[in-house]
């Protein structure tokens, strides 16, 4: 059996996801690996077989997605081109982690395309009650990276199409304990903007992760750090709390963790502002801004003892089983 693994870059999620699922799919297949996009931070442990532009969002400063640097970034023949010479037929089985080339390359050939990604829960039925996308959003979510048939990854499994978020083996491995520091993650804001908000927190240690800087330097309490994945887990296994966007890795990982957690949702991203909608809901604070009137929210979670207790601990063993199940119902041919 042969199975291409499409992974999209953008964010940290999917590669997390890549990583820990592709050596259980190699257990009972030989697999290829297909990435695109650009805006992550970790790597791909596997080797990469093709490597694609695709598409990705491109994030601003001001804490949302930057629409206008996001459509200069696109190129649509480059696309059409990686489309059109992606040779999905040559496998059993395409499994798609929200990464669009790979899966237009089977819709337009008519070959099955089996969708394990976040975005997937949320066009499942019952998804939108509380929280519901305009239409653009939607249209995104559906058909950015079509598929026919998949699971979604929810911090509440909700349906038997939904697991638990999947959860970086070295996190799992480390113990945690709490020092005296707080952990930012904050890749939609400037250095500037994060600066002159935090700095007047001036009684908490922050340390800052940002794609924006390439070497680590200090401002008053602030430690700034480049983005770098050993360095961001000691952080965090060792700190009093994690602020962040609302992205579903470093959220999840929080709520693994026992971690005290307070996002701000990027603007203009549906799956964040999804994402915080379900977490406001389990306890977890929301901030909308980086605005001088939302300090004393700050100050106020920063005195507060509360954080929300789940359970990840899973065997993935049981998303492979669900899968290859679900390929039989949809697969037109016999193995390769």
């Amino acid at each position: 059996m042969k199975i291409l693994y499409c992974v999209q870059l953008t964010g940290n999620g999917h590669v997390t996801r890549a990583n820990e699922l592709i050596p259980e799919f190699k257990k009972v297949a030989k697999v290829d690996v297909l990435s695109s996009g650009n805006q992550n931070s970790l790597e791909i442990k596997e080797k990469v077989s093709f490597k694609l532009r695709g598409l990705s969002f491109v994030f601003g400063s001001n804490g949302g997605v930057d629409i206008f640097k996001t459509i200069i970034n696109l190129r649509p023949i480059t696309f059409l081109k990686d489309v059109f010479s992606t040779q999905v037929r040559n496998y059993d089985l395409i499994i798609n982690d929200f990464e669009p080339v790979s899966a237009w390359a089977c819709k337009l050939r008519g070959v099955p395309c089996y969708s394990m990604s976040r975005q997937f829960s949320l066009i499942q039925k019952n998804s939108f009650n509380k929280e519901k996308p305009k239409l653009y959003e939607f249209l995104i979510l559906k058909y950015f990276a079509p598929a026919v048939k998949g699971i979604g990854f929810d911090y509440k499994k909700n349906n038997s199409n939904n697991f638990y978020p999947i959860i970086k083996s070295d996190i799992k491995k480390k113990k945690v304990i709490s020092k005296n520091h707080y952990t930012i993650y904050l890749p939609s804001f400037s250095i500037e903007n994060i600066i002159i908000f935090f700095s007047s927190l001036d009684e908490v240690i922050w340390h800052v992760f940002s794609p924006k800087i390439n070497k680590s330097f200090k401002k008053n309490n602030l430690s700034f750090f480049p983005i770098d994945y050993k360095g961001f887990e000691q952080s965090i296994l060792s700190c009093e709390g994690i602020i962040s966007n609302a992205g579903f890795e470093t959220t999840s990982e929080a709520l693994y963790l026992n971690k005290k957690l307070l996002i701000i949702p990027m603007k203009n991203q549906f799956e964040q502002q999804y994402n915080a909608s379900i977490l406001s809901d389990m306890g977890v604070k929301i901030l909308l801004d980086l605005k001088p009137k939302r300090l004393n929210k700050v100050k106020e979670w920063i005195l507060s003892e509360k954080s929300v207790k789940v359970n990840y601990d899973y065997d993935y063993k049981s998303i492979i089983e669900k899968t290859l199940l679900d390929f039989q119902k949809i697969s037109k041919k016999k193995p390769i």
